[in-house]
């Protein structure tokens, strides 16, 4: 088996309308795509629901669920709430910083821009308070070449000790984090 792409990443929202317009207005994105049942494909449950699906760019998607009888959403209180969230790439970082202050311009609360030495990255909450990443690659070759020659060793120390391995420190000194 060879897996080609991601189809569509789903997650629930509040207000189908609501998160459609809001990704429309803020993140630049085209609705594509609403699907509506009283029952689940899958489970034939009863079960209504609107599926709405965005252009991520790419030929990537991004979908949400508006279940209007399900019990309120909620999040998951022993993951903080940095962990999940959904990282999406723009062509540079002049590009992020200008997403950065429009979203200000809008009332949104915008963490960083964050300097990761691979990326930077800010970050914000959609209506649905799903974590929304926009990242701009920072990154050279060697950088990846470096990483890509310690990562099985890293996944190996990690397993063991469960403490962060060393092998990629040089991510965190001067040369690259200036750069």
């Amino acid at each position: 088996m060879s897996i080609r792409k991601i189809h569509h990443v789903a997650y629930r929202c509040k207000d189908a309308r609501e998160t459609v317009n809001w990704y429309r207005t803020h993140l630049g994105m085209n609705f594509v795509l609403a699907i509506a049942e009283d029952q689940v494909p899958s489970t034939h449950a009863p079960d209504p629901y609107m599926h709405v699906f965005l252009d991520a760019g790419g030929g990537n998607v991004l979908a949400f669920f508006e279940i209007p009888n399900s019990p309120p959403m909620g999040r998951d209180g022993n993951t903080p709430e940095w962990v999940q969230h959904l990282a999406l790439e723009v062509e540079s970082v002049e590009e992020l910083d200008a997403a950065r202050v429009r979203l200000q311009a809008a009332g949104i609360e915008v963490l960083g821009p964050t300097d990761h030495t691979l990326f930077k990255s800010i970050y914000f909450f959609d209506p649905n308070g799903h974590r929304v990443e926009l990242a701009a690659n920072t990154a050279t070759p060697e950088m990846f070449q470096r990483l890509d020659a310690v990562k099985e060793e890293m996944l190996e120390e990690w397993s063991r000790t469960r403490r962060a391995p060393k092998h990629a420190a040089w991510m965190h000194e001067r040369e690259f984090a200036a750069a």
